[in-house]
């Protein structure tokens, strides 16, 4: 039997009553089925909570931002369903203490892998769609997401910062920058990544993260104020 977790006090604070199967599979990596054969894991259910997950954020903006176009709405839906956001969202809520997985997997923490538990977010909300239905799930998404859904869009550049960079050089030139690891701390399933932002061989910033993409990122962003990039920021 799976603990009471804060995962278990949000459905019962939204009285959603999950099947504990279809739980337990959303929360098995592969690794368990690789060892044991016949247990289920999460891949088919990830499958299906991420189309849920793309439908509810697409029902949001489309009804939060009447005048925006395809191509803002396309962005921001982009930052809120990425592996990135959703690890955040899932370590806050400590997923990965229900999470699990094989001998060999938990040797390398797998369970707290942000890979993996952008997976196992997708396939709670798979889980709850076929035991709930569209509404229930669709009103978890919400609880989850909230505080980010509120501030997404102020913050889209930030979110984005790579591509703002990117755009900006090539209005420039035909030179893009280039992201070069520089150093690696920390036991493997907590490292931390320190990138260095090199344009027309000069450093042009650099910035750390739990992960490779959101190391390049705090670059990106480092580099975008120092450029003046974003609004309200100044050239230093």
């Amino acid at each position: 039997m799976l603990q009471y977790s804060k995962l278990h006090k949000i459905f019962d604070e939204l009285n959603i009553k999950v099947k504990p199967d279809l739980l337990k599979t959303a929360l098995t990596h592969s690794s368990v089925t690789f060892e044991n054969g016949d247990e289920q894991n999460y891949e088919r259910l990830e499958f299906l909570g991420d189309s849920v997950l793309k439908l509810t954020m697409s029902d949001i903006l489309y009804k939060k931002y009447p005048d925006y176009e395809e191509g803002r709405m396309t962005k921001i839906r982009g930052i809120l369903v990425a592996d990135s956001m959703l690890a955040k969202l899932g370590k806050e809520i400590n997923i990965s203490e229900l999470i699990i997985v094989g001998k060999s997997e938990k040797k390398d923490h797998g369970q707290d892998k942000e890979s993996v538990i952008a997976c196992v977010m997708e396939a709670i909300f798979g889980a709850v769609y076929l035991s709930c239905g569209l509404n229930k799930v669709m009103s978890l998404i919400k609880y989850i997401f909230k505080d980010v859904i509120e501030n997404v869009d102020e913050h889209l550049d930030t979110y984005n910062a790579k591509a703002v960079l990117q755009e900006y050089t090539q209005g420039l030139n035909k030179d893009l920058p280039e992201y070069k690891l520089i150093e690696e701390k920390g036991k493997a399933h907590n490292k931390t990544f320190y990138y260095e932002i090199f344009y027309r061989g000069n450093i042009l910033a650099n910035g750390s993260g739990k992960t490779k993409r959101d190391a390049q990122q705090d670059a990106a962003k480092s580099a975008c104020e120092k450029l003046g990039i974003f609004k309200g920021e100044k050239d230093e």
